[in-house]
């Protein structure tokens, strides 16, 4: 039986199905880490997983996200490059094609344009997007601040690199425990823990603050994303690098970058401040206009839709009653001129005769 689609749901375009040929790679990998059944887990291999698991979304989260898609703060090019590279450790392609498609989620956050929208359903925003093929390419004028590096593009170009040296280092130190449970078990609860923040964060949490979006805030998806589940502060203050405002959200890739600025490795870390922090939020009584932010816009578009199309229908009626006034002009002409009597000087001579 085919489930009931809500009235709000947004139907995906016909370029946005799952190719499930080339998606069998990223499907087999998740059988992968039952291998332990057989090889068993050792002490190794369970530090390695929490080890690769935490260090890796660290990667993501702080560098991926924080830096690359939004520049909340400062590196050098080695930082740079290194922490781009780390990010890669995580199978999520490069950080040119991460940081173009997050943009444009901030930019039609919620609408059809989004790319992940959870509009578009569960499945869809948690991973189908990732497996069509509409989303595969990068568009770099949305990164045109990175793509001048020519080591990121290499990275970009030769992101294979980095999870395989991930994955032979874990079986060097741990053995075949150490690449099934801890590299591709780490791997498969990277990936999810990663998605979750795209299928989750927009509809599992809470709102402070009033945003054109349905961004939400949640301790568990913090806590299993290292601070990302803070969504909503997020979408409220973007540039932040901080995304746990207050000191009781758990945000521990703030207090890494942190750490890191204290010997100079990173540089101008941005904070929202107190000011910023209390502006906008949301009070008792107030109306949250971005919990309806997709609907409002569908309404205003079929609103200017409908007035178009009423000034159509005014505009033809006003061009039908006019041409119906001039051809009731025309014809009182003609009649006017068939009625009227005939002059002396257009009696035909032989009348005249005749009368005389």
């Amino acid at each position: 039986m085919a489930r009931a689609r809500t009235p709000h749901a947004i139907a995906r375009a016909d370029d946005e199905k799952v190719n499930w040929v080339t998606s069998i790679p990223f499907l087999a990998l998740h059988l992968l880490p039952f291998a332990a059944i057989w090889t068993g887990v050792s002490l190794r291999a369970a530090v390695l997983f929490v080890v690769l698991y935490f260090g890796r979304v660290f990667f993501i989260t702080a560098g991926y996200h924080r830096y690359f898609s939004h520049r909340s703060y400062r590196l050098g090019r080695p930082m740079q490059f290194l922490m781009a590279f780390g990010g890669t450790t995580a199978a999520q392609k490069g950080p040119l094609w991460w940081a173009a498609h997050h943009r444009d989620h901030h930019r039609y956050s919620d609408t059809d344009e989004d790319i992940h929208s959870p509009l578009k359903g569960f499945w869809w925003s948690h991973v189908g997007w990732i497996l069509c093929d509409k989303y595969n390419g990068t568009d770099l004028d949305r990164v045109k601040d990175l793509a001048k590096y020519p080591e990121l593009r290499f990275l970009e170009r030769f992101d294979w690199i980095g999870p395989w040296t991930v994955g032979i280092a874990a079986f060097l130190i741990g053995g075949w425990s150490g690449l099934f449970f801890g590299f591709f078990g780490s791997q498969v609860l990277l990936w999810h823990g990663t998605f979750v923040i795209n299928s989750l964060a927009h509809v599992f949490g809470r709102r402070r603050y009033v945003t054109t979006d349905t961004s939400r805030n949640s301790f568990l998806l913090a806590f299993l994303t290292m601070g990302e589940g803070w969504h909503n502060n997020h979408h409220y203050y973007q540039v932040s690098a901080r995304q746990g405002f207050y000191w009781w959200e758990w945000d521990p890739s703030f207090y890494v970058l942190k750490a890191l600025s204290w010997v100079g490795l990173v540089k101008d870390l941005k904070v929202p401040t107190k000011k910023v922090r209390e502006a906008q939020r949301i009070r008792a009584g107030n109306f949250d206009v971005g919990m309806f932010g997709a609907y409002t816009a569908k309404a205003r578009a079929a609103l200017a839709a409908a007035g178009d199309h009423a000034a159509d229908i005014a505009g033809a009626r006003r061009r039908a009653l006019e041409q119906l006034a001039a051809s009731a002009r025309e014809t009182a002409d003609g009649l006017a001129r068939l009625l009227e009597p005939p002059t002396p000087a257009t009696v035909p001579v032989t009348q005249r005769r005749r009368r005389l």
